[in-house]
């Protein structure tokens, strides 16, 4: 056996993976090229694998000429892995840290860039609820992924997820019963139409889309572990340009500004929950 041949395989896939995200940022706009390149190849081999597609170049022919492929392929792209109240000491100290500056705005404009299926948007909607200022928020909710998008404007989720984002939830710090926040019928629980009165659900690409306001908060929680380093400072660029003065910045357990060249534009507020302040 060739002792380059291993070598060589990787070479062509890797010059396949390029053609392919080529050719879905050109037909479709999203430009996956600057992703995680191990994420964005475990997710094409998952499809291929799904499909019984047997090269990387018959899934680019796919893309190219069979109606309907390429969105699938991008639906399989998205990450959309949340749950209620996620990391729930991160919601505690948002509440005991974060709250007690809300209160002095006339007005708080919260977006959730990489929204996904919404466990987060109305995890923020109940709590801001529960400290009296749900009615002067506006939750603007982002994704690129339509189809997750349409999911989370149900505001309705498995009810055997409810045990489980209970526990979530009074570990936040929540003050009721969970279960006032949502009826159960046929297996799913729908929350209250009044957590959706204040959120706005918008399609968004964090890497080609610009600012579209100015917030008070941003939470973007483990989004960007799936972005090349380069990527990553494209966004947080984004973000600092469309956070206001002494605006908070939220990520993920797995993400840091530590390393980012725009470190010098905040504080860390709460450090080991990833709350920086813009400063």
């Amino acid at each position: 056996m060739n002792q380059f041949q291993p070598f060589e395989q990787k070479m062509h896939s890797d010059l396949e993976i390029d053609f392919l995200l080529e050719a879905i940022y050109h037909l479709s706009g999203f430009d996956f090229r600057q992703y995680n390149r191990s994420t964005i190849s475990r997710r094409v081999y998952n499809s291929m694998q799904v499909n019984n597609i047997p090269t990387i170049s018959r899934v680019l022919e796919k893309v190219i000429h069979e109606k309907g492929f390429l969105e699938q392929l991008l639906n399989d792209f998205s990450i959309s892995v949340t749950e209620m109240f996620r990391n729930p000491s991160f919601f505690k100290a948002f509440r005991q840290e974060v709250i007690p500056y809300l209160r002095n705005y006339p007005e708080i404009r919260i977006w959730h860039a990489g929204c996904a299926t919404g466990e987060e948007v109305y995890s923020m909607a109940i709590l801001l609820q529960e400290e009296g200022l749900l009615d002067k928020a506006v939750l603007y909710a982002t994704d690129m992924n339509e189809q997750v998008l349409e999911k989370a404007k149900e505001g309705a989720f498995p009810i055997y997820k409810m045990q489980a984002y209970t526990k979530n939830y009074m570990l936040a710090g929540g003050i009721h019963a969970f279960s006032e926040y949502y009826k159960t019928e046929n297996q799913y629980a729908y929350f209250h139409p009044t957590l959706l009165q204040n959120i706005i659900f918008a399609q968004h690409n964090l890497v080609t889309d610009q600012s579209f306001n100015e917030f008070h908060v941003i939470m973007c929680r483990n989004v960007l572990i799936y972005f090349s380093s380069g990527l990553q400072n494209q966004v947080h660029h984004l973000f600092s340009e469309s956070l206001s003065d002494k605006g908070f910045l939220c990520l993920g357990d797995k993400e840091t500004l530590r390393f980012e060249d725009i470190i010098s534009k905040y504080k860390e507020l709460v450090d080991h929950e990833r709350i920086y302040q813009k400063v």
